[in-house]
């Protein structure tokens, strides 16, 4: 699950239309739910969010280790490989843009050390040699002639409605209150931007810093960008700097970036149907496989395992491939594990643009992010109201699925347009559903310990987990037996 909402334009989703004819539902219960197990489950996850795997960042060796370990339980699972050139695998160029380590920030005589006392937030190539001036705050913008100069700008709260609850406040707090700043300022032409910490953006340094450390990523150079966008430089600080900082004195920064091309990888695996006439459709159940990596510690502990994010969900479609490959459906099951979610739902991005089957096969996407957490008797099923809504008959499924085998109380809120948060858009079914495909997405919601070091094994709801997992095999299973494909509403301005 990406940390924040990547700031990308991305596609509203189709609003609420009329459903088509409802498509005939099987009431059959899924014929082996006890290949799902709790056991094995566990097994899985502390062997895939532990300490080996070192967080399984994307871009890295740890992401291609732990992606070699899926391929290898698929195969032992009776999964078929459903990757490019008959490997489980389907490899695919990551662009990454990263602060260049020759870069340099000096006030006066004073030093900035990149990354622990100065983070470039935007990724503008420049040299800047210029006269500080103090521009005060947000409030302050235009009382101050700043045109050529290096202005000190201090981070004041933002305008944005930041819910105290909001998942990683701290970060959207700082990416909020720059880009608010950059924005007011760009049209007085400063040289740069200097922007001081107060205390809650402070305490986003570690989080924010590590983030900008490692650079962004995308299917082309730059695409994911957070916080100002710019073309004015902007170099944040911490709160402790601001006595460094003395109007009157020369500025100098020489700002550069690397540029670089990593691979990263999906799994995909499948079972054949067993209904000759629809064995060519496949329902496609989705998770990503990577999460944060190693970052500096805390408490003593600098590997974020991701162990809900999203090892929880990795290993509970491995179980559904188990339940399947003992009992096939008529339709063919896809499982695909996708790299890169956490640079911005890129591997997804990437499939959905090329699918290892014909696109028009896929039937419907039954998506997970997180699913080991929180109340036990309580889940969130999004891509249910509007506009998020897209295929009526799916969400019945998914509904009467819950019914047969989990009982969950569903929590409504987290699907609706205004929720602050924009979970919906968080996850690896948004590529799928924006190319029109029935998207389902199922979580247990974010909680106090994600993205962080504390997501670990020990830590997860191992029988809430099962529960999820055989929903959404349960959810699959009549998808894939009812007599017709599940229908999507029509895109806007389609015909």
């Amino acid at each position: 699950m990406p940390r924040i909402l990547p700031f990308l334009a991305l596609v509203a989703l189709t609003a609420c239309q009329t459903s088509p004819t409802s498509t005939p539902a099987p009431t059959e219960r899924p014929p082996a739910l006890d290949a799902i197990r709790e056991d094995e489950l566990k097994a899985d996850l502390y062997a895939l969010a532990g300490d080996h795997f070192r967080g399984r960042e994307a871009g890295t060796l740890d992401e291609l280790k732990a992606s070699a370990w899926i391929a290898e339980r698929a195969r032992a699972a009776g999964l078929a490989p459903a990757g490019d050139d008959g490997t489980y695998f389907q490899f695919w160029p990551m662009r990454r843009i990263r602060v260049a380590a020759s870069t340099s920030v000096r006030a006066g005589t004073r030093d900035f050390p990149l990354h622990r006392e100065a983070v470039i937030l935007t990724h503008t190539a420049a040299v800047v040699d210029a006269p500080l001036v103090d521009g005060g705050d947000i409030h302050s913008v235009g009382r101050v002639d700043v045109d050529g100069k290096a202005v000190i700008i201090q981070i004041t709260k933002p305008a944005a409605n930041l819910p105290p609850d909001i998942s990683v406040r701290p970060a959207r707090y700082l990416f909020a209150a720059s880009t608010e700043a950059a924005s007011a300022l760009a049209k007085f032409k400063p040289a740069a931007i200097i922007l001081v910490s107060d205390a809650v953006a402070d305490s986003a340094w570690q989080f924010v810093s590590t983030w900008f450390r490692n650079g962004s990523y995308g299917l082309e150079f730059g695409e994911t960008v957070l916080g100002p966008t710019t073309a004015t430089p902007v170099i944040w600080v911490k709160q402790a700097a601001r006595a460094a900082l003395v109007p009157g004195q020369r500025f100098q920064a020489n700002l550069a970036f690397d540029r670089f091309t990593y691979p990263s990888v999906n799994v995909v695996a499948k079972v054949e149907g067993s209904d000759p006439a629809r064995r060519g459709q496949y329902v496609l159940y989705s998770a990503h496989q990577d999460h944060d990596g190693v970052k500096e510690p805390v408490a003593g502990d600098s590997i974020w395992n991701g162990a809900d994010d999203n090892g929880s969900v990795s290993v509970g479609i491995l179980a559904i491939g188990r339940a399947l490959a003992r009992r096939p459906a008529p339709r063919s099951a896809l499982f695909v594990w996708h790299g890169a979610e956490e640079k911005g739902l890129i591997g997804s991005r990437y499939y959905a643009q090329h699918p290892t089957v014909p696109k028009d096969s896929i039937v419907a996407v039954l998506n997970a992010d997180m699913i080991g957490a929180n109340h036990p008797d309580t889940a969130a099923l999004l891509g249910v109201q509007p506009p998020h809504l897209n295929s009526p008959d799916l969400v019945a499924f998914g509904f009467r699925a819950n019914a047969m085998v989990a009982g969950f109380v569903i929590d409504t809120l987290w699907d609706r347009p205004s929720h602050v948060e924009g979970w919906y858009f968080r996850s690896d079914h948004v590529p799928y559903a924006t190319a029109g495909i029935p998207s389902l997405y199922f979580s247990s919601l974010p909680h106090p310990i994600y993205h962080t070091q504390l997501d670990e094994p020990a830590r997860i709801n191992y029988p809430k987990l099962t529960r999820i997992a055989k929903w959404m095999y349960a959810t699959g299973w009549l998808v894939a037996t009812a007599p017709e494909r599940v229908r999507a509403l029509p895109r806007p301005g389609s015909r």
